[in-house]
């Protein structure tokens, strides 16, 4: 029985297909894979050509954009990119030692308190992987897994749809703060009731805001919002001077505020669950040897090794 051959696009092909879908130009994409600008036209060319269908529309002075089946094309790629770029490590370090690139998302809440030291430890560990931050909210966080420009992201485990996986790595119990006056100066502890006169400070990014209302509801509370902010300092600096409490996950280590004012922590006497810290992923992805290195340490670092 015959054979039939398959496709015989080639790997460079590939990337320089995808580099100048990335850059949205042929031009930006040789000068960073350090080639000519006709080397990456005949390669997208040749690759159009074996698959019969047009990958780019060519805009005059204009760029780049993708057409349906190039978009297509490319959400599957970055899959298949990854994995060759894992053989490759494979096969240089003989599972020795992890070199490459590795770019992973943070929310944008987490970060201050858990990406220096975690990216600091994988660093020191595999020195010869190249660690690149993306940081932002909730949605565009997932968008990024989405349009690979992220393998990995690190974040709170909730709204998470049928196309991400995850393992949960940690945890962040919610706590009050409060400005630092006489009646508050010897509690510990606080019950969302005891609040229910007092100005609220929100927190007020997406999820982040329905997620604190919801805890004051479910405590028969209707909190009286005074200010809105979706900076986490603002809202501590607020709360330090007088101006209500607030709800937070993340707890610094120390209670002053960028300008010198004292926000303390309370714990809730109420009895609510923590928030799930989670590294995700594209589910059905083949994470790189990177990619697992990181989850393994996340787990380690945050408390669920």
């Amino acid at each position: 029985m015959a054979t039939v051959p398959g496709p015989s696009f080639t790997l460079i092909q590939l990337r320089y297909f995808a580099a100048a879908a990335e850059r949205g130009s042929m031009t930006a994409a040789a000068r960073d894979l350090v080639v000519s600008q006709s080397a990456i036209s005949t390669a997208v060319s040749q690759l159009e050509k074996e698959l019969g269908v047009q990958l780019f529309l060519r805009h005059h002075a204009r760029g780049l954009t993708l057409t349906a089946a190039g978009s297509d094309f490319l959400r599957e790629l970055r899959s298949f990119l990854a994995h060759a770029a894992d053989l490759e490590e494979t096969a240089r370090s003989a599972g020795a030692t992890l070199v490459g690139d590795l770019s992973v998302g943070w929310f944008t809440t987490l970060a201050p308190f858990q990406l220096p030291r975690l990216v600091a430890a994988y660093e020191q560990k595999h020195p010869g992987v190249r660690v690149s931050v993306v940081e932002e909210e909730h949605a565009h966080l997932k968008q990024g897994l989405r349009d690979g420009r992220c393998e990995l992201s690190v974040m709170y485990g909730y709204d998470l749809e049928e196309d991400l996986d995850h393992v949960v790595v940690g945890a962040a119990a919610p706590y009050v703060i409060v400005p630092a006056m006489q009646r508050w100066l010897r509690r510990k502890r606080v019950g969302l009731r005891e609040l229910a006169d007092e100005p609220m400070i929100l927190l007020d990014m997406p999820h982040t805001a329905d997620y604190f209302t919801s805890m004051m509801a479910a405590a028969g509370v209707q909190p009286a919002v005074r200010f809105r902010s979706p900076s986490y300092e603002t809202v501590r600096a607020l709360v330090a001077h007088g101006h209500g409490f607030a709800l937070l996950n993340q707890r610094p280590v120390h209670d002053t505020t960028y300008d010198g004012a004292r926000a303390l922590a309370l714990e809730l006497t109420d009895d609510v669950e923590a928030l799930e810290i989670v590294v995700a992923w594209m589910r059905g992805a083949r994470l790189t040897r990177r990619a697992r290195a990181f989850v393994r340490l996340a787990k380690a670092e945050l408390g669920t090794s």
